[in-house]
C-alpha cells in the first residue's frame, strides 16, 4: 500500500473552479521547484527518528520529515485522497507552479512537490520551528508554551499584514486567500510569520456559489464577513475582515468562533468599551494606552460590515507599525513593563 493511501478520512471538500492555463507547465515547473519522487518522500519521513504529525486540515495531514541529502528538516503535506477530486494533473501542476512563484519573506516557501498516481499531491515546505500562531495563542497551556509578549504579537501581525498586502498587490491579479486563519500562519526560527494554505487560492474577484459551504467545512466560518457569506463573492476585503478576526484572536487569546458569538457579531458592539472582557489577562497593564487605541481602531475598521469601508492591507500594515512605535515609545519612557491599565 502506497504512502499516499495511508491517510485518515476527512470530509470531502470540492475544490472551487479557477482559471488555469492550458499550457503544460511541466518544463517551467522543473526549473522553479524540485520534483520529488514518492521514494524521496518516503525516505524523508523515515529519516526522522520520531515521526510526528505537525497538523491536519480538511485537505490532508502535515508530517515532519528530513531530507538527508541537503540536511534539511521539512514539513511534508500529504493531501487526502479525493480532497482534490475534479482537478486534473495539469491543473495541479499549474497550482504548484503558481505557489513556486510566490516569493516574499512572509509567505511560506515551497521547496518541492510530488504528484503521484490518481493525481495525489504532496507538497514539501520549509519546517517552521516555532509552529503556528494558533498554537501559541490557543494551546500554550496544553503545550507549556510561554505566552507571547504584546510586542511580539504586534510584530507577528505586521509581518502577516505585509504578506497579505503582497498577495493582494504583488502581481497583475490579486491573490485572495480562501481559508485565512491563525492555523495557516506559521512562525520560523526567527519568529517571522509565514502565510500558508494558498493552494487553490483565488486570483481576482471570484464569484463562487459554494464558497460559504467550503468555509464552513474548512473551519473558517467564524472568519467570514456577512457580505461574503450572503453573496459568495470573495474579494481582497474579505481577507481584510478575516485579518481583523485574527487581530482579535491575538489580543484576546480567544477562539474565533467564541469571538463571533460573544463580541463582534453583535450590533453596535464597541471593542474599546469592552476591553476588559476581550483582552488576554496576560496582557492587561502591559499595553500602552495610545498603542491600544491605534490597535483597536484599525481592528474595528477591518471588521466593518461593509467591505468598501474597510482599509486595504497596505494601510493596515502602516497603522500596526504605528501602534508598535507607540508601544516602544511608552516602554522607553515608563520601563519595560508598563504599570498602566487601559481598561
Amino acid at each position: 500500500m502506497g504512502l499516499l493511501s495511508r491517510l485518515p478520512c476527512f470530509s470531502v471538500i470540492e475544490p472551487q473552479e479557477a482559471n488555469y492555463s492550458q499550457q503544460q507547465p511541466s518544463h517551467i515547473l522543473k526549473e522553479l521547484c524540485h520534483h520529488f519522487s514518492l521514494a524521496d518522500i518516503q525516505s524523508a519521513m523515515r529519516n526522522i527518528k520520531e515521526p510526528s504529525v505537525l497538523g491536519k486540515d480538511s485537505f490532508g495531514v502535515v508530517y515532519k520529515g528530513y531530507l538527508q541529502k541537503s540536511a534539511t528538516t521539512v514539513a511534508i503535506k500529504i493531501f487526502r485522497k479525493g480532497s482534490l477530486s475534479g482537478v486534473s494533473e495539469s491543473q495541479l501542476k499549474n497550482e504548484v507552479l503558481f505557489l513556486c512563484q510566490l516569493q516574499h519573506p512572509n509567505i511560506m516557501p515551497l521547496l518541492g512537490f510530488c504528484i503521484e498516481r490518481d493525481h495525489e499531491l504532496v507538497l514539501v515546505h520549509d519546517y517552521m520551528f516555532n509552529g503556528s500562531l494558533h498554537d501559541h495563542i490557543h494551546h500554550r497551556n496544553n503545550h507549556k508554551i510561554d505566552p507571547l509578549t504584546w510586542k511580539k504579537r504586534l510584530q507577528i501581525c505586521i509581518g502577516v499584514a505585509r504578506g497579505l498586502h503582497y498577495l493582494h498587490t504583488g502581481s497583475k491579479s490579486s491573490v485572495i486567500h480562501n481559508y485565512f486563519k491563525t492555523g495557516y500562519i506559521f512562525l520560523d526560527k526567527n519568529w517571522e510569520p509565514r502565510i500558508s494554505g494558498l493552494l487553490l487560492s483565488k486570483r481576482g474577484h471570484i464569484d463562487v456559489a459554494r464558497s460559504s459551504l467550503v468555509a464552513r467545512n474548512h473551519g473558517t466560518f467564524a472568519y467570514c464577513d456577512r457580505e461574503y457569506l450572503a453573496s459568495g463573492v470573495l474579494t481582497v476585503k474579505s481577507n481584510v475582515f478575516s485579518f481583523g478576526v485574527v487581530l482579535l484572536e491575538v489580543v484576546s487569546a480567544k477562539q474565533a468562533r467564541d469571538l463571533f458569538l460573544e463580541h463582534w457579531n453583535k450590533p453596535n458592539y464597541s471593542l474599546e468599551l469592552n476591553a476588559e472582557k476581550i483582552v488576554d489577562p496576560f496582557l492587561k497593564s502591559k499595553i500602552a494606552p495610545d498603542c491600544w487605541k491605534k490597535f483597536i481602531d484599525i481592528t474595528e475598521r477591518c471588521l466593518h460590515k461593509h467591505g468598501a469601508e474597510r482599509p486595504n492591507m497596505g494601510e493596515v500594515e502602516v497603522e500596526l507599525e504605528h501602534a508598535l512605535q507607540l508601544q516602544e515609545e511608552a516602554e522607553t519612557k515608563n520601563g519595560c513593563f508598563l504599570d498602566v491599565s487601559f481598561v
